[in-house]
């Protein structure tokens, strides 16, 4: 198993941040990579229990990624399952995502741990999918 560790600092106050990290209306401003729209989803971390998220790019849909909220503590952190479903809706390997949020001296910072990936492969791509979300959510959080 591998694991991805991402930090990007935001110019807002911690409790705005984990607002747009877990609340539904929040995150489906900007969950996802650059490009990529949820328009299928039972998106809500803020609460423990299932979500869902289909994500459909340009040329349909793109991928089903789905699992269950474990912790909510706010305004510090959300910890969520995740595995991505195959042509047949079907999970596959379930890795783990903890948002923790952090006060600095200019607003606060988002860390996202994302444990127990089936592979360094599957890290990069991770690693590269939650780099391009923090983009969209840079955008949107002003």
């Amino acid at each position: 198993m591998a694991d991805a560790r991402l930090e990007r600092e935001f110019g807002v106050t911690p409790e705005k941040l984990f607002r747009f990290v877990s609340g539904s209306s929040e995150l489906m401003q900007w969950f996802g990579p650059e490009g990529v729209s949820v328009p299928d989803n039972a998106l809500d971390f803020s609460r423990e229990g299932p979500w869902y998220a289909v994500m459909t790019g340009s040329d349909g849909p793109v991928a089903k990624v789905s699992g269950h909220v474990t912790h909510v503590d706010p305004p510090r952190s959300v910890g969520f399952t995740w595995a991505w479903h195959d042509e047949n809706d079907v999970r596959g390997h379930e890795s783990h995502v903890t948002f923790t949020v952090e006060p600095t001296s200019s607003g606060a910072r988002l860390i996202v741990d994302h444990k127990e990936l089936s592979s360094e492969e599957a890290v990069v791509n991770h690693k590269r999918g939650w780099e391009s979300s923090f983009n969209c959510l840079a955008e949107v959080i002003g």
